[in-house]
């Protein structure tokens, strides 16, 4: 799984990192808080309480928003962004025969 963390100011991106985790997707705040920690510190950003919402919103749409309201430090951007990249298929090695008469 590959992600993109990026904080936002006035509609541009101020810092990023993209990380990529060997573990599948987690459905739950005990299995994001790892991950979160790993996408925070490059960045030197505390990290942002996950709630319910956050996790919906990954599983739902593989994105999901943090504002000012969700960090117990005070913050100098608007937005803490996390984005899922869609999963890359796995090429095969399947032939397909045409067949002309």
């Amino acid at each position: 799984m590959k992600i993109w963390a990026k904080t936002l100011k006035s509609h541009k991106i101020t810092s990023e990192v993209v990380r990529e985790f060997d573990s599948a997707r987690p459905s739950d705040i005990e299995g994001w808080t790892p991950i979160l920690d790993a996408l925070c510190k490059p960045l030197d950003l505390a990290r942002p309480v996950m709630l319910s919402n956050h996790i919906r919103d990954l599983n739902r749409f593989a994105r999901t928003v943090f504002r000012s309201a969700d960090f117990m430090e005070g913050i100098d951007f608007d937005q803490f962004v996390i984005e899922i990249f869609p999963e890359e298929k796995k090429k095969t090695n399947e032939r397909i025969i045409v067949e002309t008469y």
